[in-house]
């Protein structure tokens, strides 16, 4: 009864749209659990995990790097892990237990999900026994083996890896997994949930610690050009991210995030008609993407021209009238937007 009365609080705080979905949002934040184990310092290691089927439970391996017994939690109920498939390189980890009353996820689809729709991650951020809810949009989807390596503005923390990524109809389409820190909060991706099926094939093994390099814990210059941008981005190295994603829009051509990322170091660096040229490639290769006309917005109202600022206001206002609404009043918009 206690977490049905948080999530009907939480849920009476989030946007209209994802309220409507009550009842599938509920199903979405109680399928989300704990994942804990006593480290051999002592100390108590903890993550989360997301409830995909009778008695499993996937989660990101990094949590059970460090835990010889780790189990499931949720409040003071705990169910022992007595296996666990292991797909290391993408940092996911399906576990075993008995017991386990919690009804699963409904498994959607990273493959389904737009530029700029809205997502919700619910996890134990910094360890909190009752997850908390983060609501952010998509801003970018990344080819993977299976599905789309997610980033979105919906933010966790520490204990909140291993947590679910869902759609506004409580669909679960990812797995957070890795971030980085930095201005604003930082970048968060997560894993798609295409990746669950490939690893269900997976052998079975009973001992623990997990170990095993993850994607993320490549060497700078052998990761994709998405996470070699997210550092100098985060730390605002505008000349580092202008040479990354000159590479990148080089040799992914089609790429909006590619030329989005070359926009904003071009706008740092005071090259605000590069910038334009870039933000507006970004948009004429994904008309969805909110971000690169607002840029294109902001930059037409610096040098005075309207035409570009109504264009902009057209292009969100078919994306979402709230964001249409939201530029509006960013831009101090009268008859001219």
């Amino acid at each position: 009864m206690r977490f049905l009365i948080v999530l009907i609080t939480l849920i009476g705080i989030v946007p209209a749209s994802i309220a409507v979905e009550n009842e599938k949002m509920m199903q979405a934040y109680f399928s989300v659990v704990m994942i804990r184990g006593y480290q051999d310092s002592g100390g108590l290691a903890y993550g989360s995990g997301v409830v995909v089927g009778d008695n499993t439970v996937i989660t990101n391996c990094h949590v059970l790097r460090k835990s010889k017994q780790p189990w499931i939690s949720r409040g003071e109920d705990t169910y022992a892990i007595g296996s666990v498939k292991v797909d290391a390189w993408h940092d996911l980890c399906l576990v075993s237990t008995s017991g386990l009353p919690f009804k699963p996820a409904i498994i959607g689809k990273s493959t389904d999900l737009k530029f700029g729709q809205q997502v919700i991650a619910f996890g134990h951020s910094n360890g909190v026994p009752t997850p908390l809810t983060s609501v952010g949009n998509v801003e970018g989807l990344f080819p993977s083996e299976h599905g789309k390596i997610i980033r979105s503005s919906a933010k966790f923390l520490i204990g909140a890896s291993g947590s679910g990524l869902f759609d506004t109809e409580g669909r679960l389409v990812g797995i957070n997994t890795f971030k980085t820190s930095g201005a604003g909060g930082g970048i968060h991706y997560a894993v798609p949930i295409e990746l669950l099926q490939p690893l269900e094939q997976q052998p079975e093994q009973k001992d623990f610690p997990v170990t095993g390099k993850a994607l993320w814990e490549e060497d700078e210059d052998k990761k994709p050009y998405y996470m070699q941008a997210a550092v100098p981005e985060v730390r605002q190295d505008w000349t580092k991210l202008a040479e990354v994603a000159q590479n990148w829009a080089k040799t992914e051509p089609q790429s909006t995030e590619a030329f989005y990322a070359l926009g904003l170091a071009y706008k740092n660096l005071s090259k605000a008609d590069l910038a334009a040229q870039a933000y507006k490639k970004s948009a004429d290769i994904e008309a969805n993407n909110y971000e690169a006309w607002i840029k294109i917005g902001a930059l037409a109202k610096a040098r005075g021209d309207t035409a570009e600022m109504h264009r902009a206001q057209v292009a969100l206002n078919n994306i979402d009238k709230d964001l249409g609404a939201e530029y509006s009043v960013l831009m101090e918009c009268n008859a001219a937007c």
